[in-house]
């Protein structure tokens, strides 16, 4: 006597689900691969257990992603909707701007100048200019609002101190202010010196 047909059902024991499923998965992954073999077919499948393990095979002269491109295709059946499509086109366009922007930072270092033309050449020199009056301004404002503000303070301390405050202690805190006005002057310079410096080593390509 033939053996009965098994009904196709969930199988209700854990146990004897798992091993069916290891038995009945690996006998469609040996059939894929032996069809793609014997036949020059491209096939994918991908299997999920229960427990969200994943288990593929790809035919080796293609890939999943080629296979699901060609069935949208073949099908007509949208597996990408626009939204993902939209997704992936901007992250290609934050990716090739953050690409121009490393050029850009490179060329501004004096980097990678060869391959520029003169034009190009040109538009980087007057970015340093701007770049240079920028700095110098902002170094200016910042300056101005320390007179503004501590100088006026300073000044008050002086004229009280008689009274109020230890004069030796006053002179104390007028050396740190001068100290620290001296620093910020010599680091506006430094900063203008090397952007000068810069541009004139930059000049030199020109030459």
């Amino acid at each position: 006597m033939g053996r009965g047909k098994i009904e196709i059902k969930r199988i209700e024991n854990q146990s004897n689900r798992q091993v069916t499923f290891s038995k009945r998965k690996n006998g469609i992954l040996k059939k894929a691969k032996e069809i793609s073999v014997l036949c020059d077919a491209e096939v994918g499948v991908v299997v999920f257990s229960s427990a969200g393990k994943l288990y593929d095979f790809c035919s080796p002269k293609t890939s999943l992603s080629r296979i699901l491109e060609k069935y949208q295709t073949n099908s007509g059946k949208i597996l990408w909707d626009e939204k993902h499509k939209s997704l992936s086109a901007e992250i290609d366009r934050i990716k090739k701007e953050n690409d121009n922007m490393q050029i850009e930072l490179r060329h501004l270092k004096g980097e990678d100048l060869n391959s520029l033309q003169p034009k190009e050449l040109i538009m980087i020199e007057e970015a340093l200019d701007n770049g240079l009056t920028s700095l110098h301004e902002k170094q200016m404002e910042h300056y101005d609002r320390l007179m503004k503000h501590v100088w006026p303070s300073f000044a008050y301390m002086i004229t009280c101190s008689a009274y109020f405050v230890d004069h030796n202690a006053v002179l104390s805190h007028f050396a740190l202010i001068h100290c620290f006005i001296g620093q910020l002057q010599g680091k506006m310079l430094e900063d203008e010196n090397k952007l000068l410096a810069f541009k004139v080593c930059f000049s030199q390509i020109f030459a």
